[in-house]
């Protein structure tokens, strides 16, 4: 008799260095809470109140990963910001409704557990929910040996926000003769990785040994929420566009009402070092507008005589700026002259 005992261990899980990194989850998001009471990290959901505050609330749910923005962070053995992403590609998404996030759930599928790897992350997470004023609930780590390569993982990320019914952002609030404003990205944000890695190897440059690269391709995307929220909380603007994959014309398209068009001078995009760096590497216009956000996070649509009140909101780093103005036309994006790559 074959006396082999088999273990889920010697599969490749090991729920022990799961359950540990569990209670460093719990414990980490329990000092972040302060005397705000969630008991939800390792049960088997989540549980939270709605604010009493908000009138006919609707729930906006959103759902987003990071992309291969994590072969990046793993060549660079550096994994403290893609948790930051993470929550920042689906805040940021939430606010373009008007919604304000209220709590966020991650998943993390990976080769094999590995503390210190995840830990990084989730402080990330733990991070770009501080950032965005919404709770770290729960989530999911998957241990998933033969699936994944050595030390290859991917996260993805949930966040569920509320807005008052009358609070809503929609089309209907777009006008002709509306300012389309500019709010600087912080750089690559999640979008386009594939294309950077693809030219990254065709020029096989080694981006452990270059310096600037390696500072500006693991910049954590920036979230808006806060300066946002600002803006919806005062009645300051008419709609507003979260610029990722697609980039600017694809991603402003989704919020123009039928018979009106987004006029935008390209002219008037500040873009930063890293765009011009891929322009300047064989990346044709179009595709660096149709992959990437150039230097524009995201749009806001706002009447011309709010504009000045805006600014108060961001700091000097994210000043907004005019970029555009919506006019009649069938056309729902009109790109005119050219971005100015070397500034």
């Amino acid at each position: 008799m074959n006396k082999k005992k088999f273990t889920y261990k010697k599969s490749g899980v090991n729920i022990k260095a799961a359950d540990k990194f569990v209670d460093f989850i719990s414990t980490d998001s329990a000092k972040k809470r302060g005397k705000k009471k969630f008991s939800n990290i390792g049960g088997f959901g989540s549980i939270t109140n709605i604010p009493g505050n908000i009138k006919q609330p609707r729930i906006v749910a959103c759902t987003d990963g990071v992309g291969t923005k994590v072969e990046i962070a793993n060549t660079l053995n550096k994994f403290d910001t893609i948790g930051i992403d993470l929550v920042a590609m689906s805040v940021n998404d939430l606010i373009v409704q008007g919604a304000k996030p209220l709590l966020f759930l991650d998943y993390i599928s990976i080769n094999k557990i590995n503390l210190k790897k995840l830990k990084a992350i989730i402080k990330g997470i733990s991070k770009g929910c501080n950032q965005s004023e919404c709770e770290l609930v729960g989530g999911e780590t998957a241990e998933m040996p033969g699936t994944y390569e050595k030390g290859k993982f991917d996260i993805a990320g949930f966040a569920v926000g509320v807005v008052g019914k009358d609070r809503i952002l929609n089309k209907n609030k777009i006008k002709k003769n509306n300012l389309i404003v500019a709010i600087p990205s912080s750089g690559l944000h999640s979008n386009g990785y594939s294309l950077v890695r693809y030219l990254l190897k065709q020029k096989k440059i080694n981006i452990k040994k270059n310096k600037f690269l390696k500072s500006e391709l693991l910049k954590p995307t920036k979230i808006y929420v806060k300066e946002i929220m600002n803006l919806i909380n005062n009645n300051l603007i008419n709609g507003c566009a979260n610029i990722t994959g697609g980039g600017l014309s694809d991603n402003i398209k989704r919020i123009i009402p039928d018979k009106l068009s987004a006029h935008i001078s390209l002219d008037k995009i500040k873009t930063s070092k890293i765009f011009n760096w891929l322009k300047t590497n064989g990346i044709s216009d179009k595709e660096m507008l149709k992959t990437f956000n150039c230097g524009v996070g995201f749009c806001l649509i706002v009447e011309g005589k709010n504009l000045k009140k805006i600014s108060k909101f961001f700091s000097k780093k994210y000043k907004p700026y005019v970029i555009g103005k919506i006019l009649n036309g069938k056309n729902k994006v009109k790109l005119n002259g050219s971005i100015n790559w070397q500034q």
